[in-house]
């Protein structure tokens, strides 16, 4: 039986030229990196834009990968930064219109998941959290990265990240609609 081809061969290949490489690393992250983008942006227009901007960034940037971490700590250190640059813009602009976080009918089957009841709830308590608490929460529960993975990706201290996961849950518990929820 074959084993799984893994993201340092895909990442060679795609480097030296390789479509089907990159086509298969996006098809690998791509669900993942548009639902930490839909989770920290509330929007899922938004999140596919997101989404797209991060695999060009790491298209772009993928000859530099050096490999001291693995392969989706450093995509999700892109896309947390490219999350966090445009809650700043859409903060700096005032640009948040609340109804635009949940979907029409028209939306798709993994929008329409998006919007069930209890993940609207989930969404607005998330939303309610400062930006740097909303990553580790993201990538934490949603993620499955370790403290330090985390540390790494937001350039923090491991101590931090679960200072700010820890604050994020006192939070969390304290949100009405959280608990209703779940």
């Amino acid at each position: 039986m074959l084993s799984p081809v893994t993201d340092e061969v895909l990442i060679t290949r795609a480097v030296a030229g390789s479509n089907g490489a990159w086509n298969k690393l996006i098809k690998r992250y791509e669900k993942r990196v548009y639902n930490y983008a839909l989770r920290m942006v509330s929007h899922p227009d938004d999140a596919f834009d997101l989404m797209q901007e991060v695999f060009v960034g790491v298209h772009r940037n993928l000859g530099s990968f050096r490999g001291d971490a693995p392969f989706p700590a450093w995509l999700f250190r892109i896309a947390s930064f490219r999350c966090t640059d445009y809650l700043r813009r859409r903060r700096f602009h005032d640009e948040f219109d609340e109804e635009r976080g949940f979907l029409n009918a028209e939306a798709g089957p993994e929008e329409q998941a998006f919007t069930t009841h209890a993940n609207q709830k989930i969404s607005t308590a998330l939303g309610t959290l400062p930006d740097e608490q909303r990553q580790v929460v993201e990538l934490k529960f949603f993620q499955h990265f370790t403290f330090e993975d985390i540390a790494g990706q937001l350039g923090i201290s491991p101590n931090t990240a679960k200072t700010r996961l820890y604050s994020a849950l006192r939070k969390l518990k304290q949100h009405e609609e959280l608990r209703d929820a779940l």
